[in-house]
């Protein structure tokens, strides 16, 4: 009984450490309305998700054990990790579009 236990826990925190970042809205219907500021901010936001999102994609302890004993999961994150990069690359290039529209400095 306790063996199952622990394979119980191993399994949950295996299925628990598959990472699967954030994929962010590329357009808001907000976006013209921002300031500068906010556009700036915005676009800090957008490259700390694409950062997080290729961190998840790093060779890790996690991802080893994934790929070991749940492929299917670690393609699963992969494939999430690269939708969350491609939105955040979306999202940079729509607020610099902005922030040239109003000659943001």
């Amino acid at each position: 009984m306790t063996n199952r236990l622990i394979l119980a826990v191993f399994l949950l925190g295996l299925l628990g450490g598959c990472s699967t970042p954030r994929v962010i809205e590329t357009t808001k219907l907000s976006d013209r309305d921002l300031s500068c500021e906010s556009l700036k901010d915005e676009f800090k936001r957008a490259e700390e998700a694409k950062k997080e999102a290729e961190d998840v994609k790093g060779v890790t302890g996690t991802n080893t054990a994934a790929a070991i004993f749940f492929p299917i999961g670690i393609i699963a994150t992969y494939s999430n990790a690269n939708e969350a990069i491609a939105a955040a690359d979306a999202r940079m290039s729509r607020l610099a579009d902005l922030m040239d529209k109003k000659n943001c400095k």
